[in-house]
């Protein structure tokens, strides 16, 4: 009935634009020839939906702009945050660029990076959903490519942007941001200071069946945290001649973090258990990237080389003063992390023009270095050490050729990958020492036929890997007490990929389509327990087949047709930031895990979103957005027990020529964001609840000054853009 339910309304939504289809397209490809600031002005004010990916725009839309980046990714049609806190597009795993260049942060790390990356500074945000050859094979299922903005202005111009956040704690958070173009230089500085307090309520009620009959206990936690962090971002882009540009950049960032804990523990024959203490974390990240990019001759063939480097280091001290029927013990540790990461890649474009026919072909080299040191107090004043060690060395080449031929556009490639991994772990004294060689074949194949100018319809497979990242390895572990641990699994394999897909679109604004992937060995977090041990370990764990079936639809609603007339819908199409519409996304999640027995019976998970822009009077717009995934669904192993949903809502206008921009902005209005879900593993049932204060208030004022007029110019060569390396959230 659901699946009937969305053709008609793909039908009836196709209906409606075929009338002014002709009148979209045209202009759309009037603004969008080439690659230049004329095409990213274009995508500010919609989603603009392609065969092999889809573009949303960040800075310029109230709603995702005034946060982080990560709060702006959580927000993309189709992607799903799970219950522990991972991403994932359409149901896959997500690999993360920013401007191309790889992040080699994972895990949490990953995720602090892109909560200290303000979202305003991303111009536009590329969902790839199955990348070919030109991408990493340890893309694993899906990329997310951050493009930060570019903007080039003649002479020196200048914004400032302040966010003050409203919610129990009241904080500030400014921005400047520089730019400018002398002759050939063209030249941006982003200077900020994100403070952030939030609250984070946990309450974990485990059944521990490895005992007869089951002991049961429950576990309460209250987390204020404080994220302070100053970042800079230095970007130019020297023309070297009219067909080459040297791009050069250079991010960093400095946290200094706070957690404070308060945690109680409560259960069958065991006595109360109060824990309270503080973490806090100093971290730094450097990075630096040059581009060179040039046209060959004036046949188009082209060539980009990029050679990145970052350098992230973090240093968390966790005291705590537990107490057990009031006898203090120790609970406590400091770690010493470091990352050095080395990338060079090059990419090669050879366009056959009147033979319909293309050849893309390029390399890459990376080195990633990591070293932990943790020391640990835990009810004894004597140290534990835990060393761990990780390098990766990758070297990898690939070939795509596309050819078409009338209406069907063919794509095969072939990647080759050279893996060579150390992994050591030294755990008071013991040494575990796993070394990993891999050399494989990825190859990649898609079809696109062009039903009419509007509609294409598209098949794809893909086979990738997903090196176990160094966040699920590590044996170092944090926020641990005498009922709860927490540890990497060195013994993890790398998990291999099939990703079959098959999507329709429709005029730049629908899309329909379905995934399926077959993942061997794939890794997954879980909570388990050792038989006879009132200890709970969150891990991860290898299983040997796990497969994902997911449908999706995004469309939009066009408000103005029916509520404005046909004529008037015609003219506001070419200018959608004066539309009134409402945009859908809707997905359906399909998980299944071999050799592993559920206490429940596993069930698909749907997931509703929607963004809506209402025009008001005196030139105020609302941006809205809605999204909830209804109870019942599995996620991997974790069944949602009650809805997951949250609704926000801005208000924007601009003054004094648009220099001046203020926003209201409401999130989580109701405060219905919460997780509740039932875990399932070994020895052990968990009935997890958590809640954050995501119900908060934002003001957000941007002034601009100096010319705001953008100016074209030919400091951008267009190359063919293809991307590789990526960090894992998991």
């Amino acid at each position: 009935m659901k699946a009937v339910l969305l053709s008609t309304l793909f039908l009836l939504t196709n209906a409606i634009f075929a009338q002014v289809a002709k009148t979209t397209n045209d202009t759309i490809q009037k603004k969008v020839t080439t690659l230049d600031e004329v095409k990213v002005s274009t995508q500010k004010k919609f989603i603009k939906i392609e065969s092999d990916k889809t573009t949303v725009a960040i800075k310029d839309n109230p709603m995702l702009s005034t946060g982080t980046a990560y709060d702006a990714v959580k927000k993309l049609p189709g992607v799903i945050a799970a219950p522990t806190g991972g991403l994932s597009l359409n149901g896959k795993a997500i690999a993360i660029y920013i401007d191309g260049s790889p992040s080699t942060l994972s895990g949490s790390d990953l995720q602090n990076y892109l909560s200290s990356l303000p979202a305003n500074a991303i111009e536009k945000v590329e969902l790839i959903y199955n990348p070919g050859a030109a991408f990493d094979a340890n893309a694993s299922g899906s990329v997310i490519n951050l493009i930060t903005s570019t903007k080039r202005l003649k002479g020196i111009n200048a914004s400032f942007n302040i966010n003050y956040n409203f919610n129990k704690y009241q904080k500030p958070s400014p921005q400047l941001l520089l730019n400018g173009k002398v002759k050939n230089l063209s030249w941006q500085t982003m200077v900020g200071y994100n403070y952030i307090d939030r609250e984070q309520r946990s309450v974990n009620g485990q059944t521990f069946t490895s005992f007869n009959p089951n002991k049961y206990i429950n576990q309460e936690k209250l987390t204020v945290t404080t994220n302070r962090n100053f970042y800079l971002r230095v970007g130019t882009n020297y023309k070297l001649s009219e067909k080459s540009n040297l791009l050069f950049n250079y991010n960093t960032t400095f946290s200094n973090d706070r957690d404070v804990f308060n945690s109680q523990t409560t259960g069958t024959g065991i006595s109360d258990y109060l824990n309270n203490g503080i973490t806090k974390t100093k971290s730094n990240n450097h990075e630096v990237s040059m581009q060179y990019k040039t046209k060959l001759d004036t046949i188009g063939r082209t060539l980009d080389v990029v050679a990145f480097t970052n350098v992230f280091d973090r240093n968390p001290n966790s005291k705590t003063n537990a107490t057990d029927n009031n006898i203090a013990s120790y609970n406590n540790y400091k770690n010493d992390f470091g990352l050095l990461n080395y990338y060079l890649k090059y990419d090669f474009a050879i366009p056959f023009e009147k033979s319909k026919f293309s050849i893309n072909t390029g390399g890459k080299f990376n080195t990633i270095k990591v070293n932990n040191v943790g020391n640990y107090n835990f009810n004894s004043p004597t140290t534990s050490v835990i060393d761990f060690d990780y390098k990766e060395t990758n070297l990898a080449f690939y070939a795509e050729a596309r050819k078409k031929i009338k209406k069907l556009n063919l794509t095969a490639g072939i990647r080759y990958e050279d893996f060579n991994v150390n992994r050591i772990g030294i755990v008071d004294n013991a040494r575990t020492d796993i070394k990993f060689k891999n050399k494989n074949l990825f190859p990649n194949v898609s079809a696109l036929y062009e039903v009419n100018d509007n509609v294409n319809v598209s098949a794809s497979y893909s086979r990738k890997i997903a090196q176990p990242s160094y966040s699920v390895l590590d044996p170092n572990g944090s926020n641990f007490d005498q009922y709860n641990s927490s540890t990497g699994n060195l013994l993890l394999n790398p998990s291999f990929f099939d990703n079959y897909e098959f999507k329709v679109t429709a005029m730049q604004f629908i899309q329909l389509g379905t995934n399926y992937t077959v993942a061997k060995d794939h890794n997954l977090f879980i909570l388990n327990a050792k038989p006879g041990e009132l200890v709970s370990t969150q891990t991860f764990q290898q299983f040997d087949r796990f497969k994902t079936f997911s449908a999706f639809a995004n469309f939009p609603i066009p408000l103005d047709y029916f509520f404005k007339g046909k004529e008037e819908f015609k003219k506001r199409m070419n200018t959608i930031d004066k539309m009134n519409y409402i945009f859908l996304n809707i997905n359906y999640i399909q998980n299944l895990t071999d050799g592993y027995d559920f206490s429940f019976k596993p069930k698909a998970v749907w997931n509703y979103a929607a963004q809506a822009q209402i025009l008001l009077p005196w030139d105020i717009k609302s941006s809205m957005t809605y999204f909830i995934l209804p109870s019942g669904g599995v996620w991997e192993i974790y069944k949602i027990t009650k809805p997951i949903q949250q609704f926000d809502i801005s208000l924007n206008k601009d003054f004094l020529n648009k220099k001046l921009k203020l926003g209201i902005h409401m999130f989580d209005m109701f405060n219905q964001n919460q997780v509740n879900a039932l875990v399932s593993s070994t020895n052990l049932e968990t009935n997890f609840y958590e809640k954050n204060d995501s119900r908060n208030f934002r003001i957000s004022v941007t002034y601009n000054f100096g010319n705001l007029k953008l100016q074209k110019e030919n400091t951008d060569i267009e190359t063919e853009k293809v991307k590789s390396g990526g960090g894992l959230v998991k």
